[in-house]
């Protein structure tokens, strides 16, 4: 069973900064991208970035130059720096991946739990 489990969530200052964590565990195959979406409250859920197998990063407008998405494809891991927060920035995350679980099977999608960042005015 394939699982995302997302840490580095919490509470900070406007102009602070978080770094949150992904890590796939389980049995599969191969991961291609991985994603970082959040959502606030009474919010549609929002992609925030994403990073391709080979490295290739992409992200949201709001965020572009504040958080730098990476990842350690050794530890079927990736990560989201997320600097000068804003109060904006107030969701819950959630890490997205799309897994292979063999060969002979295609991508499919797995989510996180969710961790909440919360930034303080």
């Amino acid at each position: 069973q394939v699982q995302l489990v997302e840490s580095g969530g919490g509470l900070v200052q406007t102009g602070g900064s978080l770094r949150l964590s992904c890590a796939a565990s389980g049995s599969f195959f191969s991961i291609n991208v991985m994603d970082w979406y959040r959502q606030a409250p009474g919010k549609q859920r929002e992609l925030v970035a994403g990073i391709t197998i080979s490295g290739s990063a992409y992200y949201a407008d709001s965020v572009k130059g504040r958080f730098t998405i990476s990842r350690d494809n050794a530890k079927n891991t990736v990560y989201l720096q997320m600097n000068t927060l804003k109060p904006e920035d107030t969701a819950v995350y959630y890490c997205n991946a799309q897994i292979s679980l063999d060969v002979f099977r295609g991508l499919r999608d797995y989510w996180g739990q969710g961790t909440q960042v919360t930034v303080s005015s």
